[in-house]
Order: structure tokens, then C-alpha cells, then sequence
């Protein structure tokens, strides 16, 4: 049967054999940024999972842009060999798989442990001071940041085109710029954690200055790969970042050469209020493609093939990120061909157990 989630589509530079994306997911098993053996076999698993695209997990571009002790880093030189090892074993898994890298500094947010054992890494720890465009805290219980010198904001647009470099000596094919989920670049987008007076801060034209110029740097850097932006299109929070201004800054990106949008939402405060359910964060997609026509990926608890056949169908879409159901089913992607029927080689070493 002929589906459009396994139907080629072009993003930028690349061609995906399907519209299955597999998200970046953090991992926290790395050390000093570098990668180990349990990435390049965690990423295999990904690679091979029927996806088109796989998105290496968020990899800082700064120390301090970790968001815990055991993020990935592409901030020196000596993290590429990790990195390529990663890279080398998702080809070798399955060479049609892309893979992408998403490239973030945590700002606020950085510093924490491991989710499973909570709050933020003391000075003993190896933790260290977060920034942000403010010093402005994301919740009661979280650091207030040091306010981001506007020397230090032209550093770190240089800081993300210097890893960017990294990633394509590593051997990517794509770069995602994360500008979602209460992070650096998020931060300085919303007015509830931007409060500067200068000139990136106050009007929307402002507090995109830093984003759009890291944009602009990175796709400078590496004119040769696709380059896209996450973007969280609404903070849930009254007074914060919406989807208007979301659909405003894409319509920018998308003039200065931007090839994809990710479009999440939410992350930025403890005060935001989400309405989670199956697809929730659809209509924000739909709305931003609709609105600027650049190709789109959506995500949101999509959790079956037909769910993520008819975010296509229907316009949200041109291509739909599998996240936690990849963690629970590392073939998801194949076992949502056998439910749709859709016809596509099955990969030949495992095609006894895919009948």
C-alpha cells in the first residue's frame, strides 16, 4: 500500500527515505562532553530503526552550555573523535539513515544532574554559574542566571558555528539549532526571561537579534549541510512567547536560508500550563507550516503509524518525530510499515521476526 510516511521527501541538502524522524533525546552518559561506546550503540539502535533521520541528542557549544554534567560537547576539538565514532556507527547500522546534531547552549537551565537523580550540580560537582539573557531564575527552585554581557553574546554566536564546524568534521548531515524549550536561545525570545534594555532585548526585532545571528553564523559556517531551528512555538504561560511571534521569526529564518522547522512548544518556566494528550503540540506545526511553508516537523506523543499517517495526510506535517515510543520500540519505524502495509524493504537481517 502506498503511504506518505514511507514516501522520499527533500530537506535542504538531504534526501529522507521516509517521513520518520527520530528526535534528539538527552542521554546524560557523557563525560567532559566527550562520547562513549553506550552512545555509539544507544545511536545504532536509533539509526537502524526504520527512521529516515535520526537527531543526535542535544550537544552543548560551551561548557557551561551543558544542560547537566553528562551532556554531549562539540566546544573543543578533542570531542570530534567521540563524536564520529557515534556517527561511524550509525552508517554502519544502516548507511541510508541521516543523522542530524542538535547544537545548544542550556543558558538558565544548565548545570543540573541526571533527571533520575535531580536538582543541580554543586561547585564539588563540577557545577558551575548559569547565564541567560537576564538574571532572571526559571522557577523558585532554580539558580538565578548572570546576565549575558553583550560581548559575551557575539562569543557565543561564534561558539555555535565553531561546533558546527566540529559537527561536520564529525561527519553529520544536518545541523538542528535548538531555539526551544526554555534554553539560550528561547530565553532571549521570550519577554518573560528576556528583560534587557539593550539592543536585544524589549521588541520582538530585538530579542530575535541573538537567535537569527547564531542562525545566520552557523549557516555560514557549514553552507554545505541542511540547516533548521527548533523552535517552541508558545511558552503556556501568560505573557510569554506565542505562536504569532513563533510564525514571525520562522518567516525570518526562512529568508536568511533556513531549510526545516521543528516545532515543539513549552519548556521555558514552571509556570507554564500544557494540556498534554496524545498530538497536543500538532496544531502549532500545522499553524507554522501553513502560515510560512517551510518544511515541517512535528512532534507532540505521536505514538503510532496511523496517528503519524495522518499528520501527514491532513497538512501538519512533511515530517513527524518519534521520540519516546523509538526508546520503548527501537524498530518502531518498521513496525509502523507492517501496520500501514505500506511497501518498502524490510532491512533482510530482520525480516524473519517483521511478518
Amino acid at each position: 500500500m502506498k503511504t506518505m510516511l514511507f514516501t522520499p521527501v527533500t530537506i535542504g541538502k538531504m534526501t529522507l527515505r521516509n517521513r520518520i524522524s527520530v528526535p534528539p533525546m538527552c542521554m546524560y552518559h557523557a563525560t567532559d562532553g566527550i562520547a562513549s561506546d553506550w552512545h555509539k550503540v544507544h545511536y545504532a539502535k536509533m539509526a537502524s530503526s526504520g527512521a529516515s533521520v535520526v537527531c543526535i541528542e542535544a550537544t552543548a557549544v560551551t561548557p557551561n552550555g551543558r544542560i547537566s554534567g553528562g551532556c554531549l560537547g562539540l566546544w573543543q576539538d578533542r570531542q570530534i573523535e567521540g563524536f564520529s565514532g557515534i556517527v561511524r556507527a550509525m552508517r554502519a547500522a544502516d548507511p541510508e539513515t541521516r543523522v542530524m546534531v542538535q547544537l545548544n547552549h542550556a543558558g538558565r537551565k544548565g548545570g543540573e544532574r541526571a533527571p533520575w537523580i535531580g536538582g543541580y550540580l554543586t561547585e564539588e560537582e563540577g557545577g558551575w554559574k548559569p547565564i541567560g539573557p537576564s538574571a532572571v531564575a526559571a522557577g523558585k527552585d532554580s539558580p538565578v542566571p548572570e546576565a549575558m554581557s553583550e560581548g559575551g553574546i557575539v562569543a557565543m554566536v561564534q561558539a555555535f558555528a565553531n561546533a558546527a564546524v566540529r559537527a561536520r568534521q564529525a561527519g553529520v548531515d544536518a545541523i538542528q539549532i535548538h531555539s526551544a524549550h526554555g534554553y539560550l536561545l528561547h530565553q532571549f525570545l521570550s519577554p518573560l526571561s528576556n528583560q534587557r534594555t539593550d539592543r536585544f532585548g524589549g521588541s520582538f526585532e530585538n530579542r530575535i537579534r541573538f537567535p537569527v545571528a547564531v542562525f545566520e553564523a552557523v549557516k555560514h559556517a557549514v553552507p554545505d549541510l541542511t540547516v533548521g531551528v527548533r523552535v517552541s512555538a508558545t511558552d503556556w504561560a501568560e505573557g510569554g512567547w506565542n505562536l504569532q511571534e513563533t510564525i514571525r521569526y520562522v518567516k525570518v529564518l526562512k529568508e536568511l536560508g533556513c531549510d526545516f522547522v521543528d516545532v515543539s512548544t513549552g519548556g521555558l518556566t514552571d509556570a507554564q500550563q500544557i494540556p498534554v494528550t496524545y498530538g497536543y503540540q500538532l496544531p502549532f506545526a500545522r499553524a507554522v507550516r501553513a502560515e510560512t511553508g517551510l518544511p515541517t516537523f512535528a512532534v507532540g506523543l505521536i505514538k503510532t503509524g496511523y496517528q503519524a499517517e495522518t499528520c501527514l495526510v491532513d497538512g501538519t506535517a512533511d515530517v513527524v518525530d518519534v521520540g519516546r515510543e523509538m526508546l520503548k520500540n527501537p524498530h518502531w519505524g518498521w513496525q509502523a510499515a507492517l501496520d500501514l502495509r505500506a511497501d518498502v524493504p524490510l532491512p533482510e537481517a530482520y525480516r524473519r521476526g517483521m511478518r
